[in-house]
């Protein structure tokens, strides 16, 4: 028996729901659709956005010969009968699960047929592709991130899929809790809304045969669109403000909802993001919380994220290091590069040795030669780590 999310499955790619930004009126995959041109790409975002549908609706829509193969799963023989299905049949259109996971031998078997246009590509993983894809791969596909769907996405799909459920009667209340708690995840949402139905037996559906199955508290979830990453970002700020109960608040919200993921995440940012080189110690006392965290698990975990919270909240704040690193990318992105001076190329003989010299230091050129005045990182007496740095900063500027 297929699942729900399975049954319902969109045949075209105007029935998909949410990723506005690539499926709405006059975006890059509505019109690479329209235009029924397709090249190979990879899908990533977070579990039960759509990426899988989206590829099925593509082939579906365009009428393409297509196969299915799982990265992990799949053998090379397998890879090697797609090839040869390819091969025999023009515009095929390989759709490959977990592609983060393709091993190298699979890759090298691959790379030849996509760069010849044998193969078109739809890639899907929910890993960060530009860590964890190998470039050869990578560089020969786009990329397309799925954003989590909206609390309005996830009840559009539930109440399309209510007509596949044969006489289902079910509340507002209960459709506003299952949406809330699929934290973006419309798979989850039908899921949970099939289990639902079949676990009652008259189909009446309420928030409480809802909490039956699954009591996970939506503490921290509104009931607006964005109430999930309103927490997230009230979270942060809170931090970054040095308002140390409102930290402890919405870090209590995220731990009622057992999202040890997000939190992990955030605080790593915001270590390096808001406190920076105004406490660097941060980091790794950061580090050590979180595998204290692993190890334990909830609720213990509420203990070291308790501590490091109100340490992170207290600390100096800086953020000099985010607006260096931002510049110098910004210099990058506008095609402000340069060539690299000749003494400090790889093969030069003129290199000035550092460790030869007094002090560990010699007056040499690194920055391009249109660069040359760029200065990137501005200091802030944010701690007296940051004012030793400035001092040292302010020295060598002088020099």
């Amino acid at each position: 028996m297929q699942p729900l999310a399975h049954d319902i499955r969109p045949e075209k790619v105007s029935e998909v729901i949410g990723q506005k930004h690539l499926l709405g009126k006059n975006k890059v995959l509505s019109n690479l659709i329209s235009n029924k041109k397709l090249f190979s790409m990879i899908l990533y975002g977070p579990p039960g956005t759509g990426k899988t549908t989206l590829a099925y609706a593509i082939i579906n829509e365009l009428g393409l010969p297509h196969g299915f193969l799982n990265a992990v799963i799949n053998s090379k023989k397998d890879f090697d009968e797609m090839i040869y299905k390819a091969k025999e049949n023009d515009n095929f259109v390989l759709i490959m699960d977990e592609i983060h996971r393709l091993n190298k031998d699979k890759q090298d078997l691959l790379l030849p047929y996509l760069e010849n246009g044998i193969v078109t590509l739809i890639g899907m993983t929910t890993a960060n592709p530009y860590h964890s894809i190998n470039p050869a791969i990578r560089s020969r596909c786009q990329l397309f991130e799925f954003k989590p769907l909206t609390i309005s996405d996830i009840k559009e799909g539930l109440n399309k899929s209510l007509v596949k459920l044969d006489k289902i009667k079910i509340t507002d209340e209960a459709l506003d809790y299952i949406a809330a708690l699929a934290g973006g995840d419309l798979r989850y949402a039908y899921n949970l809304l099939e289990v639902a139905y079949y676990a009652t037996k008259d189909g009446k559906v309420d928030l409480e045969v809802i909490k039956a199955i699954n009591n996970k508290p939506s503490l921290y979830i509104d009931k607006n669109d964005d109430g999930y990453y309103d927490v997230i970002s009230a979270f942060q700020k809170s931090i970054r403000g040095s308002d140390v109960n409102a930290s402890l608040h919405y870090l209590a919200r995220l731990i009622a909802a057992e999202d040890l993921d997000i939190i992990f995440r955030r605080l790593s940012v915001i270590a390096y993001e808001d406190i920076g080189l105004a406490n660097p110690s941060i980091g790794p006392h950061l580090q050590a919380c979180i595998a204290a965290c692993e190890r334990v698990g909830l609720p213990e975990a509420r203990i070291p994220l308790g501590e490091i919270v109100i340490e992170m909240a207290l600390s100096p704040k800086s953020n000099s290091a985010i607006m260096a690193i931002d510049s110098a990318l910004n210099d990058i992105y506008k095609g402000n590069v340069g060539k690299v001076p000749n003494h400090i190329k790889t093969t030069s003989k003129d290199y000035k040795y550092p460790h030869s010299y007094k002090g560990s230091y010699v007056k040499q050129q690194y920055l391009p030669d249109e660069l040359i005045d760029r200065k990137y990182y501005v200091p802030k007496e944010s701690s007296k780590y940051e004012i030793a740095i400035k001092q040292i900063y302010d020295k060598l500027n002088k020099k």
